[in-house]
């Protein structure tokens, strides 16, 4: 029986070519957005670790507030996605949370105790979760006429600068005044311009839906078994994430860099994702899903590094963080994209990362605890999570060969 079809809108964008090409400036212009956006809450995400300890936070309240808030960050778009999908209003959802983000991070500036603090590291993961699903099903549009892996890579690269840009200001902030205070509230300049740009692609591109060639198909189709098996190896992998939250706290409760240093470390990281993303994508495009499996080895070695090593080896685990953040953000958002049918796009990838924000939630919940014991009961934890992913990664990329 042939699915039923969606009424399709005129085309905006005739020719292949031409089409193609305004895929590719869409997709620029989404990544130029991210860009501020990164900007602004990287940028306090980078010191929010140490800012909580200043406010008298433990190493368990970090941690469960580091989990809590990617618990709501992912766990929330699987409303945002359902939502979405339903109305069909994706731009409204998208420019609603990422207002809401955007006004969280320099209320930090005002945070008088920890509660407070949390509450707006909370929201701002709220805004983020509201904006997600929504925004990713409109990039997947314009990312299937350049290749999915690509087409994510070349925004997560463009979302990643932004996150490097934005610690490498509040450590210059931090090394000549020495206030996380006046840090946050400088934040609140690349969150204007976060809003204004989106508010330009709303006009410049209404309906990025005309960018994909194949016609949406609205009923008869379910998710596929690899969908679900894949979610599972998502969710051990994220179980086994460390925050950089908690990361940054343990340099500072160790002592193994100064407080100016830690935005720097994270602005590395944020490199090495933004071009691991590019590199990487590239490779999706070619060979799959298979290129997570080493990646998954390669980015499980942090651990070790960030939670034992000195300065340098601290450094080289910060880097290896950072390959791990990239492939979370554009690999498998990428993938999940190859796997579900067009129409499921938006209520899958809230399921997905829904499922993926509780294990994280949890998996942080956990590493907060078992820090404040024991620090290599930390990183066997964190091996071991995304270790077992590996086997069902395996699994899934048999399934799609058939």
């Amino acid at each position: 029986m042939k699915p039923a079809e969606g009424k399709a809108k005129p085309n905006m964008y005739p020719g292949n070519n031409a089409k193609g090409r305004i895929a590719l400036r869409f997709v620029l212009m989404i990544g130029v957005v991210s860009f501020f956006a990164d900007f602004t809450y990287e940028g306090s995400r980078s010191i929010t670790g140490p800012f909580l300890q200043t406010l008298g936070a433990t190493g368990a309240i970090v941690g469960i507030v580091a989990g809590l808030g990617e618990l709501l960050g992912y766990g929330l778009r699987f409303v945002s996605g359902r939502i979405s999908e339903r109305t069909q209003e994706f731009w409204p959802i998208t420019f609603f949370g990422y207002v809401i983000q955007m006004t969280a991070v320099p209320l930090l500036a005002f945070a008088g105790n920890w509660k407070i603090a949390a509450f707006l590291i909370l929201l701002e993961r709220i805004g983020k979760a509201i904006r997600n699903p929504p925004r990713d099903v409109m990039l997947s549009h314009a990312a299937k006429e350049m290749g999915f892996g690509w087409g994510f890579g070349i925004h997560e690269a463009l979302d990643q600068s932004g996150a490097l840009v934005g610690p490498l200001l509040v450590a210059f902030i931090l090394a000549h005044r020495g206030y996380y205070r006046l840090a946050f509230g400088t934040l609140l300049v690349p969150a204007i311009m976060t809003v204004l740009l989106l508010s330009v692609a709303r006009l410049l591109y209404p309906h990025p839906e005309d960018l994909e060639m194949k016609p949406r198909v609205l009923q008869g189709v379910g998710l596929p078994r690899s969908f679900w098996i894949y979610l599972i190896a998502a969710a051990l992998m994220a179980a086994g994430f460390a925050d950089f939250q908690l990361i940054s706290f343990h340099f500072q409760q160790a002592a193994i860099v100064k407080t100016i240093w830690i935005p720097i470390f994270y602005s590395v990281a944020m490199a090495v994702s933004g071009v691991g993303s590019l590199v990487f994508g590239r490779l999706f495009d070619r060979f799959g899903i298979s290129v997570l499996i080493p990646l998954t080895v390669l980015s499980a070695c942090f651990a070790p590094l960030v939670f034992l090593g000195g300065f340098w080896m601290a450094l080289f685990g910060a880097a290896l963080w950072g390959l791990g953040m990239g492939v979370q953000e554009s690999i498998i958002p990428a993938a999940v994209a190859t796997i579900v049918p067009t129409s499921r796009r938006a209520s899958a990838y809230g399921l997905f990362t829904g499922a993926y924000g509780l294990s994280w939630f949890l998996g942080s919940a956990i590493m907060g605890n078992l820090y404040d014991h024991s620090i290599p009961a930390v990183i066997t934890f964190c091996i071991i999570a995304q270790l077992a992913a590996i086997p069902l990664l395996v699994k899934v990329r048999r399934q799609m060969a058939r």
